[in-house]
């Protein structure tokens, strides 16, 4: 694929984009850096840092290679065998991602007698998070060339060795990707630990800020966390050297796979995927339900769930809409003009990702008050706590569709005289469109989900599905809960359904 030539106002655009996902971090290295560096090494030279540590990177280890194996599998039954409902599956793989972790873990936690620990969180966040490896992993089986997976067969590799030195090769990108996103959010999670009562940094800086009342310590604590996240980046883009060619090689028409036959193996592969749904939705259903079979909700609750619904809706579509315009311009420089900039801004994007969202909330609290006091109070400060969160979600999507898109379109357009602008507006959306939608949707996902920022960061009195949920929880009000954790899961259905569809795994295969 040809590269536009570098525009400066293109990368301008993508600087001052990521400029404003990283005023939390400059909060945060403002009040570190006040606290000096005999209290910072005080925070950090610790014991108790080094076990929280250990055991946060352990959890991101185990959870993410549990999310990769299962959702590479999966991916793998619903695009390239003829497993029993593979359609029906397709779906019920990626509903998970709708349900947060923190109604995940009430589930379990009243389901289970003592359920907590370490192990007890990996199950919550590996049911929750394997979504994020699964949905890209079936995008690229989906479009992948078959082409080069029947040569391999055609020179007498069986099937798992084709599997592994050929599939797995095409899809390695998508796989980086999704666990990438896993790692990331298991850092951050503050909902599964939290309920399983398991002490990692999230659970700690949550401790120390309202228990302990040690902001700085909390901060200090933050700051590990970033580091944690640029150790991660680093390791990602390590597995992208190397030049390795993932397209298809040749023009043509496009055409399925064909599938692999499961033979005796069919009924237990879907034995395996049924009791991975029930585990990942059975329970929380489960759950839901028992809550609303407690008792009835005091008066006047069903007016309460409306407006928070209406809430949720208007809140996640203004972050969505915040987070994709600022995403724009970065994911367009990565497609179209690749180089260190571009890279740089692009992983500078994911750093605040890992940061929980109590600190995202304090860091724009400070920055509401501080510095743009106009905003304070108000949902565009809201908005701006999503699009620092999810930047990362809707810049990888805006960059995959806008490297679908032939570039010659746009250069043909710029001949005739049009401007950058119009050339964005008219043609490079409009090819990138489908992407765009999906980054959309996965965003909007992600901003209905969130409680820790918008807990601190909601205008007064306006309750979401989410702080209504965990308003009522926090009391064992378990009824008057259920509206709230049904129509949350409900609504955040609706994307993840329409991103599955998206993905490609409903096409039909060959025989």
């Amino acid at each position: 694929m040809r590269r536009l030539a570098p525009r400066p106002a293109l990368a301008v655009a993508a600087t001052l984009a990521v400029a404003v996902a990283l005023v939390p971090l400059a909060y945060l290295v403002v009040r570190v850096g006040e606290a000096g560096w005999a209290r910072v090494g005080a925070e950090l030279l610790t014991r108790r840092t080094a076990v929280l540590a250990a055991r946060s990177i352990a959890l991101a280890v185990v959870v993410t290679t549990a999310c990769t194996v299962l959702g590479v599998g999966s991916a793998f039954l619903a695009t390239r065998t003829d497993l029993p409902l593979r359609r029906a599956f397709a779906v019920l793989a990626a509903l998970p991602l709708a349900v947060p972790t923190y109604v995940a873990g009430f589930a379990w936690v009243s389901t289970v007698d003592g359920f907590a620990g370490f192990w007890a969180a990996t199950l919550v966040l590996t049911l929750c998070s394997y979504p994020y490896v699964y949905l890209p992993v079936v995008a690229a089986l989906a479009g992948a060339d078959p082409g080069q997976e029947e040569v391999a067969r055609s020179l007498g590799k069986g099937a798992w060795r084709t599997f592994t030195g050929v599939t797995l090769r095409q899809v390695r990108p998508a796989v980086a990707a999704g666990a990438l996103l896993v790692a990331l959010y298991v850092l951050s999670d503050f909902g599964a630990v939290s309920l399983t009562r398991l002490d990692v940094f999230t659970r700690a800086i949550f401790t120390a800020m309202n228990l302990g009342f040690d902001r700085t310590g909390a901060l200090v604590l933050a700051t590990v966390l970033v580091a944690l996240t640029a150790l991660l980046l680093l390791g990602e883009a390590l597995t992208r050297r190397g030049g390795a060619r993932y397209a298809r090689l040749g023009a043509g028409a496009r055409r399925p796979p064909a599938r692999h036959r499961l033979g005796p193996l069919r009924w237990p592969a879907l034995a395996a995927v049924s009791a991975l749904a029930a585990l990942a939705l059975g329970v929380p259903a489960a759950s839901m339900a028992r809550w609303a079979a407690q008792g009835v909700s005091r008066p006047g609750s069903l007016a309460e769930v409306a407006a928070a619904a209406g809430n949720s809706l208007w809140f996640a579509a203004l972050g969505g809409a915040l987070t994709l315009a600022l995403a724009l311009p970065v994911g367009l420089l990565t497609a179209r003009a690749p180089g260190p900039v571009a890279t740089a801004l692009d992983r500078l994007a994911y750093l605040p990702h890992a940061l929980p969202g109590l600190v995202i909330g304090l860091s724009l609290v400070f920055f509401g008050i501080n510095v743009a006091f106009g905003l304070y109070q108000t949902v565009w400060l809201l908005a701006l706590a999503y699009a620092t969160l999810f930047l990362p979600l809707a810049v990888g999507a805006v960059g995959a569709a806008a490297a679908q898109a032939p570039p010659a379109l746009e250069e043909v357009a710029r001949s005739l005289g049009r401007g950058p602008a119009h050339v964005l507006r008219t043609v490079t959306i409009p090819l990138a469109a489908p992407g765009l939608g999906a980054g959309a949707a996965l965003v909007f996902l992600t901003c209905m989900k969130e409680l820790p920022a918008t807990l601190l960061l909601r205008p007064t009195g306006q309750d979401t599905l989410a702080t209504g949920l965990w308003t009522h929880t926090s009391v064992s009000a378990y009824a008057a809960a259920a509206p709230y954790a049904a129509l949350l899961v409900l609504l955040s259905a609706l994307p993840t359904w329409w991103l599955s569809v998206r993905t490609g795994a409903f096409a039909e295969g060959g025989g």
